[in-house]
């Protein structure tokens, strides 16, 4: 497992400057062409001074060849001087340095990380399935060589657990008005996981750009249940609507008759009336009307 470094121990990222790959290239073909004249002339007839200039001029290009190297747009190159950092370069295309640099490419492109179906408990208790894409991209090249072992195996772990802690933090669903949950509050519950994130990825020179989550769902073994109670819920919720609306329905009929004096009702009439009405509104079906010729004082 990948572990930050000791205080004190941490690098920064700084620029090292490069060389135009086509001079140096251009530069070592001189070198050999020279060279080779050189030793064509030493050759016939034998000079050892000669000798000894065209063996420099072939060295002298074998180094600037060593030195050249290419760098793909989005992508860097860590530069070590035996073994010491000496900086990072993110200029494309064919480039040349110190032939003695040691170069480790690395990619500044923003990269996905599917993660896989955790099953946890969210803060009721209640065992759920969950599950991210993480979107991340390498801002500072040095944290990221020499801080950590892997740092690709450190975002998965970090992002693992960041999502078991968050996914404790909050409910799956809420039943009560001002809750934030799992299900209803995706992207606030995603944004204080991003800046969770960040907080562990900053020292390893790490950006998180964004977290969507893949899956989300109550366990197996409780999914059934837990269907039912929302069920429950949504009928409960959905009469408590129809109810309500039906009461204001009449309230506003009782009002409107009385107010233009269409018709004179005694309290029992008013009851009657109130109580055929909300069975017509309350009602799950469609209602037969049935005409009263009688009085309902008979």
């Amino acid at each position: 497992m990948s572990t930050l470094p000791e205080a004190g121990t941490a690098h920064v990222e700084r620029t090292v400057p490069t060389a135009s790959g086509f001079f140096a290239l251009g530069l070592a073909l001189v070198l050999l062409a020279g060279g080779g004249i050189v030793l064509w002339s030493a050759v016939h007839p034998f000079d050892g001074v000669r000798l000894t200039i065209a063996i420099l001029l072939f060295i002298g290009a074998l180094l600037a060849l060593c030195g050249l190297y290419t760098l793909q747009p989005n992508e860097a190159a860590i530069l070590q001087l035996f073994g010491a950092y000496r900086g990072t370069t993110r200029v494309p295309g064919l480039r040349a340095t110190n032939p003695f640099y040691t170069r480790r490419k690395i990619s500044l492109r923003a990269r996905n990380l599917n993660g896989d179906r955790l099953k946890v408990n969210d803060k009721r208790g209640n065992p759920i399935e969950i599950a991210a894409v993480v979107v991340w991209h390498v801002a500072d090249t040095a944290k990221a060589a020499f801080d950590v072992d892997d740092y690709e195996t450190f975002v998965r772990i970090q992002t693992e657990t960041a999502i078991r802690h968050m996914a404790s933090e909050y409910p799956y669903d809420v039943y009560t008005e001002g809750q934030v949950s799992l299900r209803a509050n995706a992207d606030e519950v995603m944004g204080v996981l991003v800046t969770e994130l960040q907080s562990h990825m900053t020292e390893i020179g790490i950006d998180v750009e964004r977290v969507q989550l893949r899956r989300l769902a109550y366990a197996p073994e409780i999914a059934a249940d837990m269907l039912r109670r929302q069920q429950a819920e949504a009928v409960v919720a959905a009469r408590f609507r129809i109810v309500e609306g039906a009461v204001s329905m009449v309230e506003q009929a009782l009002d409107q008759l009385s107010e233009k004096q269409i018709v004179n009702l005694d309290e029992e009439r008013k009851a009657a009336m109130v109580s055929n009405l909300l069975v017509v509104l309350c009602s799950e079906h469609g209602t037969q009307p049935v005409v009263n010729a009688g009085s309902l004082y008979q």
